[in-house]
């Protein structure tokens, strides 16, 4: 698992300018062991400059205990280091100087300025020393040597650490790029998953409402009419025994249709089981898209009906079954009769068969007129009763009401880019009209 940007800069805990405690310790160590180097030459110095030994030894200290401001002041390390060159003192701090000052943020020319004058005071430096051993005999080799001792000199302290620190300040700005992108990512997906589960609930909502519309539409229209031929079987019972039966009948056919359509519905529920348990430890790239894919094809309107649904050919032999529970229904089909989308003509005849649902159950015995309309990129329709009879053969029968019915026709006649109105008309009946695009 990679360290996070977040988690990088938890973790930084070090002490006053140092990011972690390691490297303080290691810094620690540098400036102790260049305070030594530079106070064992210091002695060297004070000889050959003639002042007292304690002068050279605290000079050394001082100028070598400044290795441990390299991570904070960078530049001030190597001018130090430039500044004691002179002295033959500070080639650790020069070193490591050089390296943490190429390793740093600092713009290049500032670092190749400074390099250049280490590089250079190095060079002089050398020069003057392998110069005078030469006269003085202590170095066996030819004038013509000295340049090249001073250059080779020179260019071996100051380039492979300039080099080196170049190529680890490249390495950790990399780095660095590498772990915001991964903070990036891991947002990305974050808000990804977010929004997946944001659909996926979305989604599984509407179909949860569409499953309801649909069981609404099936159950309550079926059991009503049930409802209305038991009443009329109950008061015809003795009287007529040949209607008797037919009612009964009537009622029996209802009830098979009702849990035909209602096994159909289940059955695609419970097929959903075992696709639920095959995409349990899909990766969470994989449900987002399926997520995507099924909250588009519920704004796309595919997939709607649960089961095959039925169409406007079937609307006639939904009238006749509510004219055989003795409502008096009329249809009257305008324009010529054409084939629409699944869709459209599901949500069309469950319109129609809500609308006559509410009659037998709000206005039994009342006329009712069915008008379907057929043009030219839509189709209408209509279902408008007139007031009920003051008494009707089961009459007495009560059927309760949730209010979903008028709301599940909107729902359905919307999701469409339909129109649908309904309300009372002057005359006191009611009418439910609805226009779906074709």
């Amino acid at each position: 698992m990679t360290t996070t940007g977040e988690e990088h800069t938890a973790a930084l805990t070090g002490p006053w300018w140092w990011t972690r405690w390691r490297s303080a310790g290691l810094d620690a160590g540098l400036a102790l062991v260049s305070a030594g180097e530079c106070a064992g030459e210091g002695i060297r110095f004070a000889r050959d400059a003639g002042v007292p030994l304690a002068v050279g030894i605290v000079f050394g200290l001082v100028a070598g205990s400044v290795l441990l401001l390299r991570r904070r002041w960078p530049i001030a390390v190597v001018l130090v280091s430039i500044a004691v060159a002179p002295a033959q003192m500070g080639y650790l701090m020069g070193i490591v100087g050089l390296y943490t000052l190429a390793a740093s943020e600092l713009p290049r020319r500032i670092i190749g300025a400074l390099a250049g004058m280490a590089m250079v005071g190095t060079l002089i430096v050398t020069f003057v020393r392998s110069h005078q051993g030469v006269a003085d005999g202590g170095l066996k080799i030819g004038d013509w040597l000295v340049p090249i001792v001073a250059i080779t000199a020179s260019l071996g302290v100051t380039a492979p650490p300039v080099l080196l620190g170049l190529y680890v300040g490249a390495r950790r700005r990399l780095m660095e790029s590498l772990r915001e992108r991964a903070d990036s990512l891991e947002r990305e997906l974050q808000l990804l998953a977010e929004r997946a589960e944001e659909r996926a609930e979305w989604a599984r909502n509407e179909e949860r409402t569409r499953i309801a519309r649909e069981m609404h539409d099936v159950v309550a229209h079926r059991v009503s009419l049930m409802v209305v031929h038991a009443a009329a079987l109950q008061a015809v019972a003795r009287k007529d025994p040949e209607k008797a039966v037919r009612n009964a009948a009537l009622v029996g056919d209802m009830g098979r249709q009702a849990l035909t359509e209602l096994r159909e519905m289940l059955g695609v529920l419970r097929s959903g089981d075992g696709l639920e348990r095959r995409v349990q430890g899909v990766p969470l790239a994989a449900v987002g898209v399926a997520a995507a894919v099924a909250a588009s094809r519920v704004a796309d309107g595919e997939g709607q009906g649960v089961g095959d649904g039925p169409c406007l050919s079937e609307l006639e032999e939904l009238i006749g079954q509510s004219a055989a529970a003795g409502m008096v229904v009329d249809l009257s089909v305008e324009g010529d009769v054409r084939l629409y989308g699944a869709e459209v003509e599901q949500t069309a005849y469950r319109v129609v068969q809500e609308a006559l649902t509410n009659v037998h159950k709000h206005a039994a015995g009342a006329k009712t007129h069915v008008r379907l309309a057929h043009r030219g990129d839509e189709v209408a329709m209509q279902v408008e009763n007139e007031p009920p009879p003051e008494a009707v053969l089961g009459a007495e029968v009560r059927f309760p009401s949730g209010g979903n019915g008028l709301l599940g026709m909107k729902e359905r006649v919307a999701a469409l880019g339909g129109v649908f109105v309904s309300g009372p008309t002057e005359a006191g009946g009611f009418r439910v009209s609805a226009v779906i695009p074709a």
